[in-house]
C-alpha cells in the first residue's frame, strides 16, 4: 500500500480550504533565487550544472482575476524571457529601477549584469562583468543600490564588501574593515546607509560616506551555528526608526530587533524545527512586507513556516506556527539519504499580505496564498 500516495491526496483535499490560492510550476532543475522584476513578474535561475537558465517567469493570471477566477483558465506560470549562464547561480538581484539582474556563481568571485529586457524580447543576455577589486571567495551576496546611477553593494567576506558602479565598474565605496567573517546577506537600508549580516550572527551597519561600520557581535549563539537574516522596512528609502531586523540560525533560534538598537532583540523564540543543521545557503528568513510582525522561515525540510512574533517577548519560548506550507512534500516523508526534499528559497509578494512564492529541491516552484481562518473577508 503506497501511504505517502494516500498522505498526498489528503493533503491536496486539505489544501482546498486552507489556500485562497496554490499555482504550482516545474523548472527543469532546482533554483536557489527567486527575485521580483515586476509586481507580476519573477526572475530565476538555475544552480544545477555547467549550463544553467535565467528565467523571467510571469504569475499566472488567474492569480489576478478577483471575482472573475472562475472565467480565468491561465492557470500556470509563463516563460517571459530566457538565457543561459555558464556557472551555477548563487545569488541574484534585480537593480533598482531599472530592466536588469546581477548574479554570482557558485565557482568564481566575478558578478554578472544581464539585461533582462523589454517589449518583444524574449532574451536575456549578459551585458557586463564585475570583477570584485579584492576578491576572497566565490558565491558573493549582492544588494541592489538606491541611486539613480545602478550599483551594487557585494562581498563574500566582511572585509571586502563594496559598492561598485555597474556602467562603469568603478568601486564607490569599500569597508573600512579587515573583517574575515563570511557574509550571510546584506541589504541597503537607504541610498547611504546598509547592513551586513556574517554567518556567525554579528551585524555590521555601514554608512557609504564613511569607511568604518559599527558591529553587533551576538551575546549568546550555540557553537557551530550560521545565520540568516532579513531587513524590514516600509519604503525603499528608509529611516532606522521604521526598521526590524530578524535574523534566524541553522538551530532554529530566531531573533528580532530595532535597527536603532542592535544590542539587544527585542522578540526572540526557539522555533521547533528539524535540527538538521541547514546549508547556510538554503537558510531563509523573510519578513512579511504588508502584515506587521510577520515572518517566514524555510531550509530545514520540504515546507515554509510563518510566524506571527506580535506575541514573542525576550523570554524563552517555542512557538507554533501560524501556518505551515506543505505543498513541495505533501507526504512529509520522514527521509535519512541524500535526497530528502528542502525548500531552497521563499519569497512573499510585495503588495499581497499572505501570498508568498517558494521553491524546492526538485525543481518545484509554488505560488500559494493562505486562508487567515480568524479573518472575515476569507
Amino acid at each position: 500500500m503506497d501511504t505517502s500516495s494516500d498522505e498526498a491526496d489528503d493533503w491536496f483535499m486539505e489544501s482546498l480550504h486552507i489556500y485562497r490560492d496554490l499555482h504550482v510550476f516545474q523548472l527543469e532543475h532546482p533554483t536557489k533565487v527567486i527575485e521580483w522584476t515586476g509586481e507580476k513578474s519573477i526572475c530565476v535561475a538555475g544552480d544545477f550544472s555547467e549550463k544553467n537558465e535565467i528565467l523571467e517567469l510571469l504569475l499566472p493570471l488567474k492569480l489576478y482575476a478577483g471575482s472573475n477566477k472562475g472565467l480565468c483558465s491561465e492557470r500556470d506560470f509563463k516563460v517571459q524571457r530566457g538565457g543561459f549562464c555558464d556557472e551555477p547561480v548563487e545569488c541574484l538581484r534585480h537593480i533598482f529601477g531599472k530592466r536588469c539582474v546581477v548574479t554570482s556563481g557558485q565557482y568564481s568571485s566575478k558578478l554578472q549584469v544581464w539585461d533582462i529586457g523589454e517589449g518583444d524580447s524574449d532574451i536575456i543576455k549578459m551585458t557586463g562583468v564585475i570583477i570584485p577589486k579584492c576578491p576572497s571567495g566565490k558565491g558573493r551576496k549582492i544588494a541592489s543600490g538606491l541611486t539613480d546611477d545602478a550599483s551594487v553593494l557585494h562581498g563574500s567576506r566582511v572585509g571586502d564588501v563594496q559598492q561598485t558602479e555597474l556602467a562603469s565598474g568603478r568601486v564607490l565605496y569599500a569597508v573600512g574593515t579587515d573583517s574575515l567573517d563570511p557574509v550571510s546577506g546584506l541589504q541597503f537600508v537607504n541610498s547611504s546607509v546598509f547592513i551586513v549580516c556574517a554567518n556567525n550572527g554579528t551585524l555590521y551597519v555601514g554608512d557609504t560616506r564613511e569607511p568604518k561600520m559599527k558591529h553587533y557581535v551576538l551575546q549568546e549563539s550555540k557553537s557551530g551555528s550560521h545565520w540568516a537574516f532579513a531587513l524590514r522596512k516600509d519604503q525603499p528609502q528608509s529611516d532606522a526608526a521604521t526598521c526590524t531586523v530578524a535574523r534566524l540560525s541553522s538551530f532554529g533560534q530566531a531573533l528580532v530587533s530595532d535597527l536603532r538598537n542592535l544590542n539587544s532583540p527585542v522578540r526572540q523564540a526557539q522555533l521547533n524545527l528539524e535540527q538538521n543543521m541547514p546549508s547556510c545557503d538554503i537558510l531563509n528568513v523573510t519578513c512579511a512586507p504588508v502584515l506587521d510582525n510577520y515572518l517566514a522561515v524555510s531550509g530545514f525540510d520540504g515546507k515554509v513556516y510563518v510566524y506571527d512574533t506580535t506575541s514573542w517577548s525576550t523570554d524563552s519560548q517555542t512557538p507554533q506556527p501560524i501556518f505551515v506550507h506543505r505543498g513541495h512534500d505533501p507526504s512529509c516523508e520522514a527521509k535519512t539519504d541524500d535526497t530528502s526534499l528542502v525548500v531552497t528559497t521563499h519569497v512573499w509578494h510585495p503588495s499581497r499580505s499572505r501570498t508568498l512564492l517558494s521553491a524546492a529541491s526538485d525543481g518545484s516552484i509554488q505560488i500559494w496564498d493562505w486562508v487567515d481562518k480568524d479573518s472575515d473577508h476569507f
